[in-house]
């Protein structure tokens, strides 16, 4: 990240750190909904107990970065991008861990023919936030290349919402009971939400470096 954080190498390794770990996140969604659909709970379980320590030390690694920013008043002309940015994405990252939560808390009924449906949903989510990373890691290193790491994460967003669509409306074409499909549909949803989130972030990023590059 030497292009915007000359000052500060150890800066520079916190981002680095934080952005892994969102990664690391994801990862741990894509694994824990694939071990929910084959029905191996403890495994499960043991996944989402390891999301939950990444947020935690995601959440308390934002924090040290918000402060060292503001105590050495570094980059003070794109200070307010970085920290609007990192807030941003703690958000997608939280999002994540509460939807694999629901999943422990809720046990849903899913249906064993539309797994793999559900499993290429929670893959397309998880690509999204991958691409917001790398545009945001663009940020910091390499400007030119935010608009194609920001275009390929709308891309991944618009094939979530097409296997969300897809899921729901053979789940709603079922005879099931309406709550049943209903607690589908919200699963859906939130998975759903976890590529808007992060088209969200990609969205300030575009502006972010916009303003970088003026």
């Amino acid at each position: 990240m030497t292009l915007l954080f000359r000052q500060s190498r150890e800066l520079e390794a916190q981002i680095d750190e934080y952005l892994d770990l969102i990664i690391q996140g994801g990862l741990l969604f894509r694994q824990g909904v694939k071990c929910f659909l084959e029905h191996r709970l403890d495994e499960f379980e043991v996944r989402l107990t390891e999301l939950r320590a990444i947020e935690q030390r995601a959440d308390h690694l934002r924090r040290t970065i918000e402060s060292t920013l503001y105590i050495h008043t570094l980059i003070p002309d794109a200070r307010g991008d970085v920290l609007g940015l990192l807030e941003s994405a703690d958000e997608v990252l939280n999002m994540i861990t509460v939807t694999l939560k629901r999943f422990s808390v809720e046990n849903p009924e899913l249906l064993d023919d539309l797994n793999p449906l559900f499993q290429d949903l929670a893959a397309s989510a998880i690509a999204t936030v991958e691409s917001m990373v790398a545009g945001t890691r663009a940020y910091f290193r390499d400007l030119a290349a935010v608009r194609d790491h920001v275009s390929r994460a709308q891309g991944y967003r618009e094939e979530t919402n097409r296997l969300a669509e897809t899921y729901t409306r053979e789940v709603f074409r079922r005879n099931l009971r309406l709550s049943h499909k209903n607690q589908l549909r919200y699963f859906v949803s939130h998975t759903e939400q976890v590529a808007e989130d992060a088209e969200d972030v990609c969205d300030r990023l575009a502006i972010a470096a916009i303003k970088r590059d003026a």
